[in-house]
């Protein structure tokens, strides 16, 4: 009986020897696994990530992605608040978010900087090939002409607060013409608006139904779609955008991310942007020069020189200014502001001087960029712009009742 309690004993003990490594491999072992899984935060549809991720797998087929799209402003507020889903990699094409990031201490360098550039971009506008060859309409040649009786209310954009595309629209035209000549051409564009889309895409879907003559994009979401009969166009001048990526503090598996981000930067990962789904323009020189040959000369032109470069940190530096005015000086009183503009076209005989007037305050700007970058972040300061919009609409509607006088 002591025999076999004895025996019993040690083939216990020696079960539990035999266990204890296969435990330690277990543990040691455990975090690798765990370590396959990529959380990528992107603003970005599935048609652009897609290819990338499925040419990443192939090099890494142990690695699982796991891939949420979310606009940019929204991706930002959750970003900011910590992080609390371990996001490895931010990719998206407004460049001032990452700056937003950077400054509030949300991304990490992993060797390439708090932030790389991957691909360049640049604006327009965008309108159905069918309609103009039709004569519905002249086509647009620039951004004034976007301002032609010819196009109101036949215009679609999207919100900059939804849409970091939009954003960045916003800021090429304030960047180029300045501080109030920007504004001054924004607020006349929300007389020709039809619609404030809730995200790019639905601009462009509306486009494609006939729903709007023109809608404003970005150059690669526009060009993919040209197989549905769109066309775009560039602004001008043509200034380039940078597209990003990066990781993130907070992030489980920065390895995986870094080794992201160097597929995303070879030239394979570069080469899959040339692809016609896809239509982004490459940081890589030598994959670009593939590309050369088939670029607007303008966008080529501008790749050349920096003064034709956005500037993300000035951006960034007015990010929530820029995105604040638009909601209460064009999207909230989008209604009242496009149908004074349509009323003030048909003051055919008002003296020019009284139109001039009635254009002035429509075109005004009361905030300069330093009043507006030094108020206060808050919800009082929302209300108070929104008044100020409010009260020049209704002198604006005072001096246009009146002319409309017999």
């Amino acid at each position: 009986m002591r025999l076999l309690t004895y025996h019993s004993i040690a083939w216990r003990g020696a079960i539990q020897l035999l266990l204890l490594p296969l435990a330690g491999l277990m543990l040691l072992f455990s975090p690798i696994l765990a370590a396959q899984e990529l959380r990528i935060l992107t603003s970005y549809q599935d048609d652009v990530v897609a290819p990338v991720v499925e040419a990443f797998q192939e090099q890494h087929p142990a690695v699982k992605i796991r891939v949420l799209n979310k606009n940019t402003n929204a991706a930002l507020d959750e970003m900011l608040a910590g992080n609390d889903r371990q996001f490895d990699l931010f990719w998206a094409s407004a460049p001032e978010a990452f700056v937003v990031l950077e400054h509030g201490g949300r991304v990490v360098d992993l060797g390439y900087g708090p932030y790389v550039d991957f691909a360049w971009s640049a604006v327009g506008w965008t309108w159905k090939a069918a309609r103009t060859a039709a004569g519905e309409f002249p086509v647009p040649q620039d951004w004034n002409d976007l301002l032609h009786p010819e196009y109101a209310q036949g215009i679609a954009m999207s919100h900059p607060m939804r849409s970091g595309t939009m954003h960045s629209l916003i800021e090429t035209i304030l960047q180029d013409r300045g501080w109030q000549a920007g504004w001054a051409w924004v607020l006349e564009l929300a007389g020709q608006l039809n619609t404030i889309s809730a995200r790019s895409f639905g601009v462009l879907e509306g486009v494609e139904k006939g729903d709007f003559k023109v809608g404003l994009s970005i150059d690669f979401l526009a060009l993919t779609r040209s197989n549905n009969g769109l066309v775009f166009r560039y602004g001008r001048p043509v200034i380039m955008i940078p597209a990003r990526i990066a990781a993130l503090q907070g992030g489980a598996q920065p390895e995986l991310a870094k080794a992201f981000i160097k597929f995303l930067l070879s030239e394979q990962g570069q080469r899959i942007l040339l692809r016609s789904d896809i239509r982004r323009i490459p940081i890589h020189p030598r994959v670009r020069a593939e590309l050369e040959e088939s670029l607007h000369p303008e966008v080529r032109a501008a790749l050349n020189f920096s003064w034709s470069r956005y500037d993300p940190q000035l951006a960034a530096r007015r990010y929530w200014e820029v995105n604040q005015i638009f909601e209460a000086f064009v999207a909230r009183d989008l209604l009242l502001r496009r149908e004074l503009w349509r009323r003030l076209r048909t003051l055919q005989h008002a003296a020019p001087a009284e139109t001039r007037r009635i254009r002035r305050l429509l075109t005004w700007m009361p905030l300069t960029e330093h009043q507006a970058r030094s108020t206060l972040k808050d919800r009082a300061t929302l209300l108070e712009w929104s008044a100020r919009s409010h009260a020049i609409l209704r002198d604006a509607e005072a001096l246009i009742r009146r002319l409309e006088q017999p």
